[in-house]
């Protein structure tokens, strides 16, 4: 991972990279998403310069889906 040029050791773990176009994480919280689990979902597209992340939930009765853009 780069940040302001500089090469870090730190590697970033998203659930799914799809075409290397679109992050895809993968929640099963009963409280819902997060701030943090959009937090993360932003941090994963600054670093891998994709444009957007979803977010999807299925610990609720109905799927619950989040739609991140940077």
């Amino acid at each position: 991972m780069r940040y302001k040029g500089i090469l870090l050791k730190h590697k970033f773990y998203a659930d799914f990279v799809v075409c290397n176009d679109a992050i895809l994480e993968i929640k099963a919280k009963e409280g819902g998403i997060a701030e943090q689990d959009y937090a993360q979902a932003l941090n994963y597209l600054k670093c891998s310069g994709c444009k957007i992340a979803l977010i999807l939930n299925f610990a609720r009765q109905k799927l619950e889906i989040k739609r991140v853009i940077y």
